[in-house]
């Protein structure tokens, strides 16, 4: 559901104005795109916010009594998150929720007062709109400036709980892996609920795979070193991507990566009840999701949502991520022991002292670069590299 991550139109706008001056200072006014933005003619894009070196943020206050080991850096972000009193994102519409301030508002304006560096990854960009049943979506696609023929190739699914965030939001974190794993990563921007219910998304992604399977050679993709990467929401996405795959007979991945991902459907699972009130994802919201996106309540029971209900035999090896200080702790830990109980070759890894989100805020949280950093690895250590 994250960057830094943007959700709303405010805090791309201010990324926007970031980057548009790294870009001025660093490229010399040569005509280099922004980051975010598609470039038709294969321009210089992307810009991560994964800076080496980052220069240490620290809080103003206590920690919170939700989070007693809550991290320095970690702790600035949620500060400045709460301090835009934004109503509660459970209490909104949709439409109203997409516009409210999030954690990377948060993180933009940590990096502007500290005046931390932002570095730009190599890699160019390009988008598409390509077709889905009953209509088309758009996919941002990341390729490395490197001068090779062929790459490996990797299909990003953001997060926002099927209902907020998009391609945009999620930017650094693709771009991030494009250059970390030199690969072509394709993000793809779904269709999300209310106005398009449960399977949709799901529908969605997987049409956006086979769309990059079958047009690899255009991107300079090889076929025969796949991954899969998503984020919360986008992780229970990737996951289902996987299983459609090997369900269809069609091209399955080497491995896939599920940051934070949502895999099962019992709200009074541990990390729910201990983290009923984190920030930036609480209890009250993932209901909200689950509302937004689900025809039904009865809905949460489906194995495409609840993947420990899922036949997940014959699934590729699986990295999982999670972070101390978030709901879906549990998430990931139990799709890991269903994982394993099904003989998938599983790693899992928890970053302790921070929260949902923090995978994208390289620039700020030092967790997120080493997260970053491991999710990478584990992609290049399945491509042979």
């Amino acid at each position: 559901m994250t960057i830094a991550n943007f959700t709303s139109t405010k805090a791309y706008s201010t990324f926007f104005s970031i980057v548009a001056l790294v870009l001025t200072i660093s490229c010399n006014n040569s005509g280099s795109g922004v980051a975010g933005v598609d470039s038709t003619d294969g321009s210089k894009n992307a810009a991560n916010m994964d800076s080496s070196g980052a220069k240490s943020v620290k809080p103003n206050g206590p920690k919170p009594d939700w989070a007693p080991g809550i991290h320095p850096e970690m702790q600035a972000v949620i500060e400045n998150l709460v301090s835009y009193n934004a109503p509660a994102i459970e209490s909104l519409s949709a439409a109203d929720a997409r516009k409210n301030p999030t954690p990377a508002t948060a993180v933009m304006d940590l990096i502007k007062e500290n005046n931390i560096a932002v570095s730009l990854p190599e890699v160019d960009t390009v988008g598409k709109n390509i077709p889905v049943s009953g209509g088309t979506v758009h996919v941002r696609i990341y390729t490395p400036r490197a001068t090779m023929t062929s790459y490996p190739i990797i299909l990003y699914i953001h997060g926002g709980g099927w209902v907020i965030a998009d391609i945009n939001t999620y930017d650094a974190s693709a771009a991030s892996m494009a250059e970390q794993t030199k690969s072509v990563v394709v993000s793809v921007n779904y269709r999300q609920g209310p106005e398009f219910k449960f399977p949709t998304a799901h529908n969605d992604c997987f049409a956006a795979y086979e769309w990059m399977l079958k047009n690899a050679a255009a991107l300079k993709g090889d076929t025969s070193k796949v991954g899969l990467l998503g984020e919360s929401a986008g992780g229970n996405l990737a996951a289902n991507v996987a299983i459609m795959a090997r369900d269809k007979h069609i091209k399955t991945p080497l491995a896939e990566v599920l940051v934070y991902p949502i895999a099962q459907s019992d709200m009074e699972a541990p990390a729910y009840i201990q983290n009923a009130m984190a920030k930036p994802l609480n209890k009250a919201m993932m209901a909200w999701f689950y509302k937004n996106y689900l025809p039904s309540q009865s809905a949460v029971k489906d194995p495409r949502i609840d993947l420990t209900k899922a036949d997940l035999k014959g699934l590729p090896p699986t990295t999982i991520i999670t972070a101390q200080y978030d709901p879906l702790q549990s998430d990931g830990q139990m799709l890991r022991d269903k994982m394993k109980a099904e003989g998938i070759d599983v790693t899992y890894k928890d970053y302790d002292g921070v929260t949902h989100e923090f995978f994208g805020m390289a620039a700020i949280v030092p967790e997120a670069k080493q997260a970053q950093a491991f999710a990478a690895g584990q992609l290049n250590k399945a491509f042979g590299k």
